[in-house]
């Protein structure tokens, strides 16, 4: 049986607050982050309503590919901040640090890099070999 200080997968609690910390640190700047971007993207889309008069061919296409980079750091935004939701998730659950597809753990140098790993090296370029 295990002590009150140690969870079952051999963190202790103190162990466990750091990590909740500092994965909610960044689950929280990468929401001040969206916030910001969503801020800029309706500024630039004001600024494009306003601004179409006499727009030739080039102007429309830059405007375009603006509008594009702007929606695609919303989505990869959004898709950061849900992997630290779901490592949030994990850890609240005990199964943070687990690789999700074999059950080994994480190396904690990878956890370290990177905190929302869900699978260790092994599952990770097994998931995209097959996705490739």
């Amino acid at each position: 049986m295990l002590g009150n200080d140690v969870i079952s997968t051999g963190r202790s609690h103190v162990e466990t607050a750091q990590i909740r910390l500092s994965l909610q640190l960044r689950y929280d700047e990468l929401t001040v982050e969206y916030d910001e971007a969503v801020a800029q993207s309706q500024v630039l889309r004001l600024v494009e309503v306003g601004d179409t008069a006499g727009d030739d061919q080039a102007d429309s296409g830059t405007k375009t590919a603006e509008r594009d980079t702007a929606q695609s750091l919303l989505r990869t935004i959004l898709e950061r901040r849900a992997q630290f939701e779901h490592a949030l998730t994990r850890l609240a659950e005990g199964s943070y640090g687990w690789c999700e597809g074999c059950g080994d753990p994480i190396p904690v140098e990878r956890l370290q890099i990177f905190p929302s790993a869900t699978s260790c090296v092994s599952c990770q370029q097994s998931r995209e070999r097959r996705a490739a």
